[in-house]
């Protein structure tokens, strides 16, 4: 494990600025997220500023992923504690991401649902402006 742990510090690191450019997050939201349990601590330089490595920032698009579509912070939180307990968790987090993706479905046939009245609604306009158009023309 020493050796992991060794490969780890080699491996090259972002600083907080440059991954709320490629995340879109703002620092202090990734302070926040730290903070909030859903990131683990990150390394650290010797003037203790926070450095990303590539497996935080994996983690972090999946946290992203996860409020993209809707899952609440308390919820993520859940997962985040989950994970970090390890595998003896991986039945309880595969149940938190399959009600998720419940969730997500039945949202997307709602928004498929709205679209489609929005369409229907988009085509009567239209076809009321052409026959106005119509009926204006000598």
């Amino acid at each position: 494990m020493a050796d992991g742990n060794a490969a780890r510090r080699r491996e090259p690191t972002l600083t907080i600025a440059q991954v709320a450019e490629r995340t879109g997050l703002s620092p202090d939201t990734l302070r926040y997220y730290e903070r909030a349990g859903l990131i683990e601590p990150v390394g650290r330089t010797t003037g203790n500023q926070r450095r990303y490595a590539a497996a935080d920032l994996a983690w972090l698009d999946f946290l992203l992923r996860l409020r993209e579509t809707g899952m609440s912070i308390s919820d993520m939180q859940q997962y985040a504690r989950l994970r970090a307990a390890g595998d003896a968790t991986i039945a309880d987090r595969l149940a938190m991401l399959r009600e998720h993706q419940a969730d997500l479905n039945e949202r997307i046939r709602s928004l498929r649902r709205n679209a489609a009245a929005l369409d229907n609604k988009i085509k009567y306009y239209e076809t009321l402006l052409d026959q106005q158009t119509e009926t204006e023309q000598p």
